[in-house]
């Protein structure tokens, strides 16, 4: 069952990279845009209608945590990849535009954080005190 987790993560990052390869065409750039981003959404949307009609076993749950834990790095890795000096030197519009959309998600986080309302606590581990 935790193959299932991992097979649902690997469709939604293939589907992720083929939006962000034909974003990139319609806009007219030889690269992906957003890719990652997108198979990160379609990840939340389908594990989340899977979890609302019972269809996501705990073990699948675990393949999912497993890779999700992993994503962060590999992002990283991913974005060390990227020319970024050459963006900046490329002109003002690539500056701007990092600015602004670091701006409109520091906005969007108390948005956010309003949309799922207000959860209990995780309940302690072994090793933490209450």
């Amino acid at each position: 069952m935790i193959i299932y987790g991992v097979a649902i993560l690997a469709f939604c990052h293939l589907a992720g990279l083929i939006v962000g390869r034909l974003l990139g065409a319609a806009m007219g750039i030889d690269a992906n845009i957003g890719g990652v981003g997108f198979a990160m959404l379609l990840l939340i949307f389908i594990t989340g209608w899977l979890r609302a009609h019972g269809q996501l076993p705990e073990q699948s749950k675990n393949g999912i945590l497993f890779w999700s834990a992993m994503y962060i790095p590999i992002v990283i890795a991913m974005a060390s990849i990227q020319n970024v000096a050459a963006a900046v030197s490329g002109g003002v519009v690539a500056v701007v535009t990092g600015i602004a959309a670091n701006i409109a998600c520091l906005l969007l986080v108390p948005v956010l954080s309003r949309i799922g309302g207000v959860e209990p606590p995780l309940p302690a581990t072994e090793g933490e005190k209450v």
